[in-house]
């Protein structure tokens, strides 16, 4: 009998849900659960083969990963017995060499033992020489070696002077060649003009008819115009000539303008001029700012304060031993700059400290300081550096040098005013100077007699040879040149000259 086995489907449809059921026969189910098993089967033993692979796989790699540490442990087995190798070779190496520093210390020491005594046995042989030759000599050995030191300190002594001399004779020659070729080459390269300037004006007129209107009624014209420029008018029996005298340029010049004004114009009386001298003197001031100007612009100084420039406008109308002050100063200028090129320093700092070294020297005021430290004064107020400063204060030696440029200025200062023409000296003065310097030498012990020629650029010593040898000499012209140097002032340089000398006179009858 066979089994109806339902099968109950759920169709859902368009039109709606039914129930489907499907009737199958137990011999149809049995194959199909044969089917079903065989199935089951085959699908273990697949599983079962791959787990079998996997597993093979797996136990593979885990076998080269052994095999593969096992070479890393084996490596490192073969380095450490190689270090442990080597290390058993330092051990045996080191061993080795301190056996051997051991028998070559002990060596050293076999050889220091014997210097040492043949140290203690030439002591003693040198112990009984210096017993000898005290007994030959009679001196003992402290005696002996204090002669021996004297004589080399007397012979040192000699040498050293005469090598001293000689190193300075020869830096001297070097040195004033040097010296000599830079001041030629400065001088050569800048060309010079002399000027000679008078505390008085000389105003030139058509005839002499012009002094009695410059007079004026009772001499009113004349006091008129004195009283404005503050100059002394000589109106004498020069011809065709009047004197216009004072010690400020400056204002002579304003004298000169405004009566030059005065005579071409023709009206003459007090109003006028007053009138025409203050024109003159703001026409005056305008050329001094315009001249100052010109000046900084013709030598390439910029940056100048206003009142500076002011001053080295006024230094045209001012004269130094009858030297143009404006003159000397651009001079100065143009040689210090030439001569820091020489010197492979700054041209232009040069240049600007040579023009300003001077402007202590017209000041608007009269201050109790020497001209070089109240231009120095000056600069510093107008914010100028200090070492343009410093070599307008030091250009008379009356404060300390602090830069090159200082003794450059002084050096191109002395050239511009000691050379022939430059500068006019009083009579007086020179004379007095001469003296001086004949009286300075006179002063040493041992001079005989002292002749300054050479306009007192050479000084002539004569010493008495019984008092002064001839060592003494050289000493005598070093601590004159010293002296004169210290405690006189003259431009240029003077040489002294110390002349020695022994004479036998005798007579045949």
């Amino acid at each position: 009998m066979e089994i109806l086995i339902g099968v109950i489907a759920l169709c859902v449809g368009g039109a709606g849900t039914f129930v489907a059921m499907r009737y199958i026969t137990k011999s149809h189910y049995k194959n199909l659960l044969q089917e079903a098993e065989a199935e089951a089967e085959v699908l273990k033993k697949n599983k079962l083969i791959e787990v079998k692979e996997k597993y093979l796989n797996l136990k593979e790699e885990y076998e080269k990963q052994v095999t593969q540490r096992n070479q890393k442990i084996q490596q490192a087995e073969t380095k450490i017995q190689q270090r442990e190798l080597q290390q058993n070779q330092q051990q045996s190496d080191l061993s080795r060499k301190n056996s051997e520093l051991d028998t070559i210390r002990k060596n050293l020491d076999g050889q220091l033992e014997l210097i040492e005594n043949k140290k203690k046995e030439l002591d003693k042989l040198h112990k009984q020489e210096l017993d000898q030759l005290e007994q030959i000599s009679g001196l003992s050995a402290d005696q002996a070696k204090e002669k021996l030191v004297e004589s080399l300190k007397e012979e040192a002594k000699t040498e050293a002077m005469s090598y001293i001399n000689e190193i300075m004779d020869e830096a001297k020659m070097t040195a004033n060649k040097e010296a000599k070729r830079i001041v030629v080459q400065t001088i050569q390269r800048v060309a010079t003009e002399a000027a000679i300037e008078n505390s008085v004006t000389v105003f030139h007129i058509e005839s002499d008819e012009m002094k009695g209107r410059i007079i004026g009624r009772e001499g009113r014209n004349i006091r008129a115009l004195e009283a404005a420029t503050g100059i002394e008018i000589i109106v004498d029996d020069t011809p065709e000539a009047i004197v216009l005298s004072g010690f400020d340029p400056v204002r002579r010049e304003i004298a000169r303008l405004a009566l030059h004004q005065l005579v071409t114009d023709g009206r003459i009386h007090p109003a006028r001029i007053e009138e025409v001298v203050s024109k003159v003197r703001k026409q005056v001031e305008d050329e001094i700012i315009e001249t100052g100007k010109r000046t900084t612009i013709d030598l390439g100084v910029h940056g100048l304060h206003p009142d500076l420039i002011r001053m080295i406008g006024k230094m045209k109308y001012r004269s130094s031993y009858g030297q143009n002050l404006l003159q000397h100063a651009r001079e100065t200028a143009n040689l210090c700059a030439i001569m820091a090129s020489e010197l492979g320093l700054n041209p232009k700092k040069a240049k600007r400290a040579g023009l300003l070294h001077d402007i202590g020297k017209v000041p608007d005021d009269e201050p109790e300081l020497p001209h070089a430290i109240f231009g120095m004064k000056l600069a510093e107020k107008y914010k100028e550096k200090p070492d343009i400063c410093n070599a307008i204060g030091a250009h008379h030696d009356e404060v300390e040098m602090t830069s090159l440029l200082s003794p450059i200025v002084q050096v191109c200062d002395a050239i511009s005013g000691a050379r022939p023409g430059a500068r006019r000296e009083i009579v007086e003065a020179y004379i007095k100077r001469l003296k001086d310097l004949e009286n300075l030498a006179l002063s040493y012990p041992g001079v005989i007699k002292t002749y300054a020629i050479q306009a007192g650029r050479e000084l002539r010593v004569i010493v008495g040879a019984d008092k002064i040898d001839d060592k003494a000499t050289e000493t005598l012209s070093f601590d004159i040149a010293k002296k004169i140097q210290d405690e006189m002032t003259y431009p240029g340089q003077v040489k002294i000259t110390v002349i020695r000398e022994t004479r036998s006179v005798s007579f045949a009858k």
